[in-house]
């Protein structure tokens, strides 16, 4: 076990030395986890990292993928910093509040999942709106063996991905899963060879972006709005998408296309 649970590329502007920006445009950046050491695994540093990637899509919205360098997403929590915390960090919330501003991102996430996204690694990965995978990615939670929970998402997340009789053999008897069997419980939606990973992230982020931006973000809010906001809050963003300028040049190009 680990020991811890393509496009136009410009220099980070992050001082960062956990995380890399390999692609970044006006409509998407991809960060890559890089700390190759500890298998890229999840440590406080690159917690501060990932906020503060949160803070920019926040203030300017893009679609953001996430990957792993070295043939791994991410093995986990850093153990060695893992021990050493206590009840006080428990109560903070660190992975868990970092990986629920993920969640809420205005725009979509992509997580491109190649080798191990275990424990806090692969709550990360449950955060993101798509998981797409390499043929070598392996996903599960080992924490109880680690005599800890998984506290980060994936004790409510993975059952409203995959159910809940999955989600408790992969949570309190160590099931992981392979990339065919992810694919097949729909945790992930497409497989590919590692190589050809980054390009069909690329691919999903262009299908995306063909989308218009506004009708994106609030779609997503809208899907995520608990059941009780319902019909209400689709109202309201229906209201708001109906006076878009780019709702009647949508319809005005498809109503000239139709007539040719």
């Amino acid at each position: 076990m680990p020991d811890g649970l393509a496009g136009r590329v410009t220099p980070s502007a992050l001082p960062t030395t956990a995380l890399r920006r390999v692609d970044d445009r006006a409509d998407r950046l991809h960060v890559r986890i890089d700390r190759p050491a500890v298998r890229n695994a999840i440590d406080r540093g690159l917690v501060d990292e990932l906020h503060a990637v949160c803070a920019e899509l926040e203030a300017a919205p893009r679609i953001l993928i996430i990957s792993g360098a070295g043939g791994v997403f991410a093995s986990g929590a850093d153990i060695a910093e893992l021990r050493e915390r206590r009840r006080a960090d428990a109560l903070a919330g660190i992975n868990s509040r970092l990986f629920t501003r993920i969640a809420a991102l205005p725009m979509p996430v992509i997580a491109a999942i190649d080798g191990w996204a275990l424990g806090g690694g692969a709550e990360l990965a449950y955060a993101a709106d798509f998981r797409i995978a390499g043929t070598t990615a392996r996903i599960g939670n080992p924490e109880t063996s680690l005599g800890i929970i998984a506290a980060a998402g994936a004790s409510w997340r993975l059952a409203e991905l995959v159910g809940e009789p999955v989600a408790k053999e992969i949570l309190l008897a160590g099931r992981v899963l392979n990339a065919e069997e992810a694919l097949a419980l729909h945790l992930v939606t497409e497989v590919h060879d590692s190589a050809d990973l980054d390009a069909a992230a690329d691919a999903l982020a262009d299908r995306i972006a063909m989308q218009d931006a506004q009708a994106v973000r609030l779609t997503k809010a809208v899907f995520r709005a608990p059941r009780s906001a319902h019909p209400e809050v689709d109202e309201i963003a229906q209201s708001v998408l109906f006076e878009s300028p780019a709702k009647f040049e949508r319809m005005t190009a498809f109503l000239e296309k139709r007539k040719r």
